[in-house]
């Protein structure tokens, strides 16, 4: 019938001329034949009760060693020619290339859950090691080219999702450029590249978890980026202004970060929310669970207040990490110290949701007075009963005010360690104060 697909088309391709298959293939055949004929020949003349010369014992040397030789030269170059159409996007050397797959391809199952500015910073101090990697994003961003796409297109907001993608990437530097390159002039102004890339393939696949998976695949990350859920979820917060006793409730992410109050109470709507499927299959499946870094009332505690991520996490029997920011957030965590930022998360969704905090206790000189580092809980706090504190040196050099990847992963192996010997629940080390 016209039309129908017969698998012996797909035998019949590898027989196209000039592919460099068919000749290595059959140098690989005449390879063996030299082997098999041989260890013929040699059991051949053992069965008839013959004695072996040494002149024979020379040449069956050496046509072994001359079938081993030919057998080994097949074997590479049909590797480089099957391997050809895919080292472009991976180059490199063929061995290089497929040691660092496997032993990715091994490495832990680790879900991190965060937003787009902070929680990059862990994605890309893992992906070195693994690309079991799910990042779970918020997705309740209402400002700037996110925001002006929501409105427009609707469909969930791209920012936060276009950020951890890039960390993702292979080639990190080119990818962040082009992800976050943002147009300056006509209609296209602000808005990001990345954001209009996961926009239009949503159109094109029908939905956002289809266009993540089609750029998985073509840009090749280590790891998966998921939205924590498929609805459409705004922020409202109840806000204490300056000067003002009362509180006031203000609608949207980006106006509860511009206020300048303080805040009291954050809530999503709709309240419930349901969490996508695929988020709780991965941290049900995870062996490290982390939660941060990133703006606490605008990306941490939205992701754990959808309905059935809290609950996933209380159930996992593994290290789950709360990662502290380095800096305090003007408008969201002014004056807050690594106590408050971890009793906000409490009052908002409850206890029991990670066992470890890791806080920064680094604070550069040269840069005081330019970033609000986040101090220490206080000594005695009752909160250190609950969990267990590790202070270290987090700090990127280049940007003081953000995580170190290396240091971050460093600092998380070591409390994974500390979880499988199970230490009593006390500080790891004490804390510097940033005076």
């Amino acid at each position: 019938m016209q039309g129908m697909y017969l698998p012996t088309q797909n035998w019949v391709k590898w027989l196209t001329l000039g592919i460099g298959i068919k000749r290595w293939l059959f140098a690989l055949c005449v390879a063996l034949a030299i082997w098999f004929g041989v260890f013929g020949w040699l059991i051949g003349n053992q069965s008839a009760g013959g004695t072996l010369q040494r002149g024979h014992i020379i040449s069956g040397i050496v046509l072994l060693s001359a079938g081993a030789g030919l057998a080994a030269l097949a074997i590479l170059r049909l590797s480089r020619n099957l391997l050809r159409p895919y080292r472009r996007q991976t180059p490199g050397p063929v061995a290089e290339i497929v040691v660092a797959h496997n032993v990715r391809s091994r490495g832990v199952q680790l879900v991190a859950i965060g937003g787009g500015t902070g929680l990059p910073a862990v994605l890309r101090g893992f992906k070195r090691h693994t690309s079991n990697i799910t990042a779970i994003v918020t997705v309740s961003d209402d400002g700037g080219s996110s925001g002006r796409l929501r409105r427009e297109l609707g469909g969930l907001p791209p920012g936060d999702l276009r950020s951890n993608i890039a960390a993702l990437s292979q080639d990190e530097s080119l990818m962040t450029q082009l992800m976050d390159y943002r147009f300056d002039q006509g209609s296209l102004r602000g808005h990001a590249f990345g954001n209009l890339l996961i926009s239009a393939l949503s159109d094109v696949t029908g939905d956002t978890v289809s266009a993540l998976l089609e750029i998985e695949r073509v840009l090749n990350i280590q790891g998966r980026v998921l939205p924590a859920t498929l609805r459409e979820t705004h922020l409202v917060a109840q806000v204490r202004l300056p000067g003002q006793s009362s509180v006031q409730e203000i609608r949207g992410e980006t106006n509860i970060s511009s206020a300048g109050g303080e805040i009291v109470q954050i809530r999503l709507e709709p309240v419930h929310a349901e969490a996508f499927s695929t988020c709780l299959e991965a941290i049900a499946e995870a062996a490290i669970l982390i939660i941060g870094p990133g703006s606490l009332f605008t990306s941490i505690i939205p992701n754990l207040l959808v309905n059935g991520i809290a609950a996933a996490l209380r159930e996992a029997n593994v290290p789950r990490i709360y990662i502290c920011n380095v800096a305090t957030q003007p408008g969201e965590t002014d004056d807050f110290d690594a106590a408050q930022h971890v009793l906000a998360i409490e009052q908002h969704c409850g206890h029991g949701l990670f066992d470890h905090v890791l806080i920064n206790d680094h604070y550069p000189r040269e840069n005081r007075g330019i970033t609000e580092y986040v101090p220490p809980a206080p000594h005695q706090h009752e909160i250190l009963r609950r969990y267990q504190f590790h202070y270290r040196d987090l700090v990127d050099t280049d940007r003081p005010w953000r995580h170190d990847s290396q240091k971050l992963a460093q600092s998380i192996h070591e409390i994974c360690a500390i979880h499988e010997e199970g230490e009593a629940l006390t500080p790891v080390n004490m804390p510097r104060s940033p005076t």
